[in-house]
């Protein structure tokens, strides 16, 4: 009776196997199940008991065969953690992501890359500076894409995120907007939020017993921010100085609140995409995405029937989807925008595009300025602060450049006057080398790529491989005649990591010392240009480091015009970073002291 129940049940799971190609191990759990909700015999148990040894072996030997990857090629590598790869640090957060990578980057001095596992995906972490510009720029048609994001409909449909030929279509949309002449009007918005702000604290400080406050600059210049982008996104005017809770304040906060769960989420969705096809996980929770969709689209709708024109970005997405965005000075002169500003391509741009993009492309597009805006700008400029704060002779030297420019243009100042301060842009070109918007950036392969040997002492070159390659593992467990085959996925993922590079000493001697000097006209030549890498490298890099500069800068110079900055009880120093975000952060938030300037 047991026997040929069990005959049953096998048979009926394994051909399951066969005919979905899902995991054994999920079939497995089913057949177990089976087992234990009947009277389970001696024989049974034995049975199952071998099932589980089977099951450990094929588990034990596949783990051993894909993490033996770089072994067998002499890349060098840190021991992978069971399941977790190398990410058992981050994932525990015992580390934040920048040190963690740059630990594996200065372990060997010697490699041109290495390796790395996240969970169960193998990635290599490009050292060499001249194999960085082979795979981001002499070969980037082999790596054209970021990773996959799965299948999330709404951020895996930003720029960021798209893939191949979409995307070339999209940032060919989308170049137009971000132009100097484009970014110019935006300025007297960004001036009108930064009076808001100087408003609020300047209250505060009168209040004040001390005549100070101090204050967490993560939350004064994540409001600056938010209103920033409302109004140059949007078209609304927000003072989340004073209404602290607004509902586009809020919004922005969910979006962007990167805790532990998020993280885990994250490189979950990255890394594991059946997993998070199979719970449908999305990165943006829904209330998020039902808010923006009905701002923009709603936004844009009142635009067109009113016909309304407002320099922002919803203008900008009406006239790219009209395929009206003027490509007139997409070669701006990037030395008027300062030394991070990065070179905008023309591999695989186009000035005429035959695609037609959806409300939900469009609205994607808007959220992810919305979020590079809110999140990237505002950690910036708070770590700006913080070096101005205790580095004063810094401090001071800027103010004096901005009294002098103050005083030449009658208290006004626009695009121009502030992308003309040399000491500015070598203050926040300093700042972006230290504490870099994105502490790495990706790649992935779409063909098999060569891309050497790791080492003079290596004796195999190391193959990338296509990212839609599938090879087999295969893995044959005999049971009344049946034969399960487990299907492995190999794609390997190219890493650059920017701080690593930015806190190498061959390339930035003192890496830790906040020097703007680098980047005075004596000394910027000695710079390696590939090495210095604040918004990415080669044709995929940040499309708005040019309105992320704008805004930094615009921001120093209103706070720096009014007040003086100080450290206080709260500040960290010597600086720590947060491990409980992926984002930087210091450790106990950004706290600063701020005084009205004599």
């Amino acid at each position: 009776m047991y026997r040929g129940s069990l005959s049953f049940i096998v048979n009926h799971t394994v051909d399951r196997v066969r005919r979905s190609k899902q995991s054994i191990s999920i079939h497995f759990l089913v057949l177990c199940y089976c087992f234990v909700t009947q009277s389970v015999s001696v024989g049974t148990m034995i049975i199952i008991l071998i099932w589980v040894a089977v099951l450990i072996a094929v588990v034990v030997l596949y783990l051993r065969q894909l993490y033996s990857t770089f072994s067998r090629h002499g890349v060098k590598h840190f021991k992978p953690f069971p399941l977790l790869g190398n990410m058992n640090k981050i994932i525990f957060r015992m580390k934040h992501m920048a040190f963690d990578l740059q630990d594996l980057y200065n372990a060997y001095p010697e490699e041109k890359f290495v390796g790395r596992f996240e969970f169960m995906n193998e990635a290599v972490l490009i050292r060499d500076l001249e194999l960085v510009k082979k795979v981001c720029v002499k070969d980037f048609e082999y790596f054209v894409d970021h990773r996959s994001f799965g299948d999330d409909s709404f951020f895996g449909r930003t720029l960021f995120l798209l893939r191949g030929q979409e995307w070339k279509d999209m940032r060919s949309t989308l170049s137009p907007a971000f132009t100097s002449s484009k970014i110019r009007l935006m300025v007297p918005f960004m001036v009108e939020v930064g009076d808001q702000m100087i408003v609020s604290l300047k209250k505060k400080i009168a209040e004040s017993k001390g005549g100070y406050i101090d204050i967490d600059c993560k939350d004064l210049t994540t409001r600056y921010a938010n209103d920033v982008i409302a109004s140059c996104a949007f078209g609304l005017k927000v003072d989340s100085q004073t209404e602290q809770n607004n509902e586009f304040y809020v919004m922005g906060k969910a979006a962007t609140n990167f805790n532990f769960l998020q993280i885990l989420k994250f490189f979950l969705i990255l890394n594991i995409p059946r997993v998070t096809k199979m719970f449908k996980l999305d990165l943006v929770t829904k209330s998020v995405q039902k808010f923006f969709t009905n701002l923009v689209l709603d936004t844009m709708k009142e635009r067109e029937m009113r016909n309304i024109v407002r320099p922002d970005m919803i203008h900008l997405l009406i006239e790219a989807k009209k395929g009206k965005l003027s490509h007139d000075d997409v070669k701006s002169n990037d030395d008027a925008t300062g030394f991070a500003t990065v070179e905008e391509s023309s591999v695989g741009l186009r000035n005429v595009i035959n695609r037609e993009w959806s409300d939900n492309d469009l609205v994607a597009q808007a959220f992810l300025f919305f979020v590079a805006g809110f999140e990237s700008v505002s950690s910036s400029v708070c770590f700006l602060l913080y070096e101005l704060a205790i580095n004063p002779d810094v401090q001071e030297r800027l103010a004096q450049e901005i009294r002098e420019y103050d005083a030449k243009n009658g208290g006004k100042f626009d695009f121009n006057s502030i992308q003309s301060m040399k000491y500015m842009d070598m203050v926040v070109s300093e700042l972006l080398r230290r504490w870099p918007t994105a502490v790495a950036t990706d790649r992935i392969c779409q063909k098999d790529y060569n891309i050497g040997k790791p080492n003079a002492t290596a004796e195999k070159d190391f193959i990338v491989r296509d990212v839609n390659n599938y090879i087999f593992l295969y893995i044959i467990v005999r049971f009344h005649s049946y034969h399960l085959t487990l299907q492995v996925r190999k794609g390997t993922a190219i890493m650059i990591a920017a701080f690593a590079f930015h806190h190498d000493p061959q390339y930035f001697p003192e890496p830790e010392k906040f020097d703007p000097e680098r980047f005075s006209d004596e000394n910027k030549h000695k710079i390696n240009p590939t090495a210095y890498m604040p918004f990415g490298v080669g044709p995929r890099n940040c499309i708005g480091s040019r309105f992320a500069l704008c805004e930094m800068k615009v921001i120093t110079y209103q706070i720096l015009r009014h007040f003086e900055l100080s450290p206080c009880e709260k500040t960290c120093i010597p600086p720590r970073l947060a491990t409980d975000n992926i984002n930087l952060r210091l450790q106990g938030g950004h706290w600063l002291r701020f005084k009205l300037r004599k």
